[in-house]
């Protein structure tokens, strides 16, 4: 371990003499290269996200890496304006309360806290333990347990915060001791969430995706277009949602078959020969639970109202926003109304409300007294101060690349001049640059939606296409926005929900990044080429979808491995 720690300080120290032999030459064109690039600091505007994603592989150090991303954003921002000190010592931590301060991100810091609180109140009044035994009546080996984490998933569809916390929290004790490795939960929270949220009809992606749709219609009905509703555009789109529901079949075939391969692998042959690195106490360890009479009820009431909690907000405050119309269905006004909710104030009053519960049923039943409930609460919310910092940072590092417009500068990359045929491709693996960059699908589609939306109907239309194929490139695109997004969110370790999902498991950050990446990737290559270039060459979905679907059973057939406690672990 020593040794390993000295060659992570040889590497960190390389690095960073490279990384200003590099930047310090071009720091005083950063300016010139901003006016130049319509307003975006060029090819510097990409190092702080990739140093501090290349950093927190090779050292293993998310924290600190992030760290020195943000100071080398602040430093590339301030060098010919500002000055140095004034960048690092009152642009740097102002940047950072600014974040901690916004309305939204300080929402997800109370849920999580919240919901670290409640997990462990349930785990301390013997909850959890009875929860855990009654599923692991059913899920009585690692292939159980697995399709159990992934159905639960798959059932809290409607936010992918929510899918996040309260599977990764709830299934981990199960999958422990079923000898399932953290970075295999993590995989599945996190590979379930996005993608389900993704494709869903009632969820709160739902609203900024509609908007950006509309926003796109209405350009396209100015230029004397005409391509349907909002809604309509989305329903169709989902035929074309390749990676999100490829990652889910993907993901069925991989526990079915109880195979694994590449890191992933390596995890699950040391979880399966008793090698985990579990670490100290979590909120929803149960091994080490005073004795206290175990009643299910004190885990599934307080997480019911955290699920229920959070669905019944977002009606409320969509309803806030949204005037129910008689004369359209009752799906299309739920969807419109979850849609036009605050996600955000749904999801702390839920955890609120769960914690509250907990804290209640604890104290009423007699199971512990007032101040040893609010003690265990308490203890649980300080659990999460490591994954709170590392969400602070991350939006930090967001905030910067927002300044330096790396988004921007990605999406010049585009171009003009391509065949419409190779568009959704181009976007799907544009917005998975941004993604994987920023660290956020919402700001990938909120860069992208108003700069591909229109061109994909105004290349079709110069090509001379029909309206049924320029409607169909049209929702292609819409797809491929949202997919890319995923995709690099998966793969980003700068990305909230893949903190959130390590935080929720467990599980190191930079393990759950580098296990999952090989199974986002191969998702995602095959998506493209069988899926979505041959969608926009007018291959129909019907056919694609099973061959893409043979694809991947064949390469977990052939390159995956049974996890065996006979072996020895590697």
């Amino acid at each position: 371990m020593a040794r390993t720690k000295k060659v992570n300080g040889v590497i960190f120290r390389l690095v960073m003499i490279i990384v200003l032999i590099i930047i310090s030459p071009n720091l005083a064109l950063a300016e010139q290269a901003g006016a130049a690039s319509g307003g975006t600091f060029g090819w510097l505007s990409l190092i702080p996200a990739l140093l501090a994603i290349v950093l927190a592989l090779l050292i293993k150090e998310v924290i600190a890496s992030l760290i020195i991303g943000i100071t080398a954003g602040t430093l590339i921002l301030s060098w010919e304006n500002e000055g140095i000190i004034h960048g690092l010592f009152l642009r740097l931590p102002t940047l950072l309360k600014d974040e901690l301060a916004d309305p939204d991100h300080m929402s997800v810091v109370l849920f999580s806290a919240l919901i670290g609180g409640t997990v462990h109140v349930i785990t301390k009044n013997g909850g959890m333990m009875a929860l855990v035994k009654v599923i692991a009546r059913k899920a009585t080996n690692a292939r159980s347990g697995q399709l159990a984490s992934y159905f639960l998933g798959l059932l809290i569809f409607f936010d992918d915060y929510a899918n996040t916390m309260v599977v990764g929290n709830t299934m981990r004790p199960v999958t422990d001791r079923l000898k399932i490795s953290r970075e295999k939960l993590a995989y599945i929270v996190d590979s379930t969430a996005a993608p389900i949220a993704a494709i869903a009809f009632i969820t709160t992606w739902i609203g900024a995706e509609l908007g950006y749709i509309q926003d796109g219609l209405k350009v396209v009905a100015d230029a004397g277009g005409t391509l349907g509703s909002a809604y309509g555009v989305f329903l169709h789109s989902l035929t074309y949602s390749f990676y999100p529901i490829l990652t889910l079949v993907f993901m069925f075939i991989l526990i079915w078959k109880k195979k694994d391969f590449g890191p992933m692998y390596k995890a699950e042959m040391k979880a399966r020969n008793e090698e985990m690195n579990i670490g100290k106490e979590r909120p929803g360890e149960v091994d080490d639970v005073p004795e206290v009479k175990e009643q299910i009820w004190n885990a599934i009431i307080p997480i019911a109202v955290i699920v229920f909690g959070t669905f019944a907000g977002l009606i409320y405050t969509g309803l806030q926003s949204y005037t129910w119309d008689s004369y359209t269905g009752f799906g299309s006004n739920l969807s419109a109304v979850i849609g036009a909710s605050d996600s955000y104030s749904a999801l702390v009053w839920a955890s609120f409300g769960g914690l509250l519960t907990a804290v209640i049923m604890t104290v009423s039943m007699g199971v512990q007294k007032l101040k040893d409930a609010i003690e265990n609460a308490l203890e649980g919310i300080k659990f999460m101060i490591p994954a709170i910092a590392i969400l602070a940072l991350a939006w930090t590092l967001a905030a910067i690349t927002q300044e330096l417009n790396t988004a921007t500068y990605l999406a010049s990359l585009l171009g003009d001049g391509f065949m419409p045929e190779f568009l959704p491709a181009i976007v799907f693996v544009l917005s998975a640059m941004i993604a994987f960059a920023t660290g956020t699908s919402w700001g990938t589609m909120a860069i992208l939606y108003p700069l591909v939306l229109f061109s994909s109907w105004e290349l079709a239309t110069a090509a001379g296409w029909s309206e049924i194929a320029i409607a169909s490139i049209f929702a292609n695109v819409v797809s491929c926005v949202l997919a890319g997004s995923v995709l690099g969110d998966h793969c980003s370790p700068i990305s909230d929900t893949t903190i959130l999902s390590s935080l929720a498991t467990d599980c190191d950050h930079v393990a759950h990044v580098k296990t999952q990446l090989p199974y986002a990737l191969v998702v995602g290559v095959v998506s493209l080429l069988v899926g979505i270039i041959p969608a926009g060459f007018g291959l129909s979905p019907l056919i694609s979808f099973p061959i893409a679907i043979f694809i991947l059973y064949l390469i977990v057939s052939y390159f995956g491995k049974m996890p065996d406690i006979r072996e020895k672990a590697l």
